[in-house]
């Protein structure tokens, strides 16, 4: 040893001197992923990157939906988007606030890592609880659903100093007291917020009190490859024939909630119309939710015997979805649903109302026909015109199917992969403003029909 040094990082990153046997002077990569010095092997000096570590990025929800609810809506984007996710640059996992999800369709058979926290609502425990999965998975960013998931999960990221994306899926007018004075306090440790559709925008930034600035529209999508294929005559005879659809009928259907939210029972008061002016109309309600035996009491007091199908949970939704010949969403207010996605990509004639987060992705006489909600006649008269218009079926389902084009749950998760790595180089450094003076272009931009 000729008692010259290098340098040689110490196990918390640091350069520190060495002797080297060569006598030479050289810096090594340290772990961060840094620039460093490296010697060739003739000993002359070169740069050289060490190869970054992935991001981990946690994805924090409040439930996957009522009790016991099988796969649809936010469950089912989870299991779209999280194992999209490029395994070699990101590992994205989620966290549930609620209980362990007992139903028989769980995220867990789709390779989602995902952790359930067993809090209440209000269970101040839930933010330790965060934070120890928060260390346990050496988390780099937080992207957050929910105003329990928004709440603890911006209080966890301003005690770890990480990025927060405050992530709204809902179009309300209003939230309760205590919301409006977290979200006014947390504010501040919101580095983004992504709204679903223009409407849930406007939600963001007069009910949830975020600056417009931080506020970017940015629409979802849904696997374009699995609903937007074609289908051969046999797959479509076998589909209706699953739903008991005679070759005669007319199948008017949509795939939804049984919440209030969703119009239900207007379409069970516009059926009443449609079957008496057009009997070979059957109608197909197919989803699960609090309302059922309400709607099945309508349908009966209605009349509308077997020409109203509750079909309950279906696991290949667009296996049902290719048996209809009419979409319908009877909708009062929505952010912007994952079933009106499925219905354009796999170019189905729709008829829809005016709800907010549906006209932002319809347009009226192109690629569906839009009716005011809460107006039974309307709705009734949307879908006859139909019935009676092979033609206007025809144009209207082939423009579905481009402006189903541009709603790829793939390019949305390119979208955040950019994000997130906005957000992992420029947050701490910028104490959150950084993000909002790049250019976020990609966030809004859509995927040309």
């Amino acid at each position: 040893m000729t008692g010259d040094v290098r340098l040689k990082p110490d196990p918390t990153g640091s350069v520190r001197k060495q002797p080297d046997p060569q006598g030479s002077v050289r810096l090594q990569p340290d772990p961060t992923g840094d620039v460093r010095k490296q010697p060739d092997p003739q000993g002359s000096v070169r740069l050289q990157p060490d190869r970054p570590r992935k991001l981990n990025v946690l994805q924090v929800c409040d439930h996957l939906g009522w009790e016991g609810s099988r796969m649809h809506g936010v469950k089912r984007l989870f299991a779209w988007m999280i194992p999209r996710f490029d395994s070699a640059r990101y590992n994205v996992s989620l966290v549930s606030l609620r209980r362990k999800d007992l139903s028989e369709e769980t995220l867990e058979s789709f390779g989602v890592d995902i952790t359930y926290l067993h809090k209440s609502k209000f269970d101040p425990s839930t933010l330790l609880a965060l934070l120890e999965v928060i260390d346990r998975k050496q988390i780099d960013i937080l992207h957050l659903h929910g105003y329990g998931a928004t709440t603890f999960g911006r209080l966890a990221g301003g005690i770890k100093g990480l990025p927060t994306i405050l992530h709204e899926h809902a179009n309300l007018t209003t939230t309760p007291w205590y919301q409006r004075v977290a979200d006014v306090t947390l504010e501040p440790l919101t580095d983004i917020a992504i709204a679903v559709s223009r409407s849930t925008a406007d939600f963001v930034i007069n009910a949830r009190q975020l600056p417009p600035d931080k506020v970017k529209v940015v629409y979802l999508g849904v696997p374009l490859e699995e609903f937007s294929r074609p289908r051969s005559d046999d797959e479509i005879r076998a589909a209706r024939h699953a739903l008991g659809i005679a070759p005669d009928d007319l199948a008017i259907g949509t795939v939804t909630r049984l919440h209030d939210s969703k119009g239900n029972s207007y379409l069970a008061d516009a059926a009443r119309i449609v079957l008496n002016e057009r009997p070979r109309a059957k109608f197909y309600l197919v989803g699960e939710g609090p309302l059922l035996p309400d709607l099945q009491a309508q349908a009966a007091a209605l009349g509308l015997g077997d020409r109203f199908v509750f079909a309950g949970f279906a696991k290949d939704v667009a296996q049902v979805v290719s048996a209809f010949d009419l979409s319908v969403f009877p909708s009062l207010w929505e952010g912007t649903p994952l079933t009106v996605f499925e219905a354009l990509a796999m170019g189905k004639p729709i008829v829809a109302t005016d709800a907010d987060g549906l006209v932002d992705v319809l347009t009226a006489e192109r690629d569906a026909v839009v009716v005011p909600k809460r107006d039974v006649k309307a709705l009734a008269a949307g879908m006859v015109r139909l019935i009676d218009d092979p033609a206007l079926r025809v144009r209207i389902a082939a423009q579905a199917r481009e402006t189903g084009k541009q709603y790829d749950i793939a390019a949305f998760v390119a979208k955040m992969e950019r994000l997130y790595e906005l957000l992992h180089r420029v947050s701490r450094a910028t104490h959150r403003r950084g993000v909002l003076d790049a250019d976020l272009s990609f966030l809004t931009s859509r995927v040309p029909a």
